[in-house]
């Protein structure tokens, strides 16, 4: 979670000094010339130069060691297909459950259609493909919800009864949606704060970031919704009540 809010945090504060240094100068800050949003920024993935040993070691987050060719297949794997535009309060939502089910730990790919199971575990998420009732009784208690892949790379969650009650989990939850709340508090579009590439996330996190990224871009676009601030998107976030519903 603090990888993918940092980040984005960095891009806000970066502008601000930008249009400072701009500004300081006698020049009026050019919004066009500093948005990000015209740039895909998976070229900083294929382009970068990797560090000594980074495609070797396991230990990076890419479990195989891949190269270029196994990459170019997980890129191919994990594009959202079928993609439509999407009321602004039902995209907000996708993003937010798509966003926390990617801050969980995980070491696998996930596969579309496919149950996953969210928990909070001494104090981090983490997903796994073993259902709550395989677990122990402490296990079950931090059980937060079912997340499911969809094709167009979002996740859907469905709540545990955990998150009826005063608990961890629903406080770890409630937490997340704060800082989701805080994070669309500034004046970059939506598309500039999307998570294409993160570095701090491991390899599948970051794979399936850079997915849910291109998906809800692809959203915006087909929605007419580009170059809308994010704080005016924050006044249209759902409460957390109905983002998770637990009926």
């Amino acid at each position: 979670m603090a990888g993918l809010f940092a980040n984005i945090q960095r891009k806000a504060i970066g502008r601000e000094r930008r249009l400072c240094t701009r500004q300081c100068h006698g020049k009026p800050g050019n919004q066009q010339e500093l948005s990000t949003r015209h740039i895909d920024l998976m070229t900083e993935i294929t382009l970068r130069q990797p560090r000594h040993g980074e495609l070797a070691a396991k230990a990076d987050g890419n479990p195989d060691g891949k190269g270029a060719n196994g990459f170019m297949l997980d890129w191919y794997q994990s594009a959202p297909r079928g993609v439509i535009a999407k009321p602004q309060r039902q995209l907000l939502a996708e993003f937010f459950t798509s966003m926390l089910v990617l801050s969980a730990t995980f070491k696998y790919r996930p596969v579309a259609g496919v149950p996953n199971y969210l928990y909070w575990i001494n104090g981090d998420w983490n997903l796994s493909l073993i259902a709550p009732d395989e677990w122990s009784q402490e296990r079950r208690e931090n059980y937060a919800g079912t997340c499911v892949l969809q094709a167009d790379r979002t996740w859907t969650i469905a709540p545990s009864e955990n998150l009826a009650e005063r608990n961890p989990v629903s406080d770890a939850v409630r937490r997340f949606y704060e800082a989701f709340n805080q994070m669309l508090n500034t004046d970059l579009t939506l598309e500039e704060v999307l998570p294409f590439y993160v570095w701090q996330m491991p390899y599948y996190q970051r794979l399936s970031a850079n997915a849910l990224a291109r998906s809800i871009r692809s959203a915006i676009v087909l929605g007419d919704q580009t170059a809308i601030s994010c704080r005016k998107w924050q006044r249209l976030l759902p409460r957390l009540e109905q983002m998770l519903p637990n009926d």
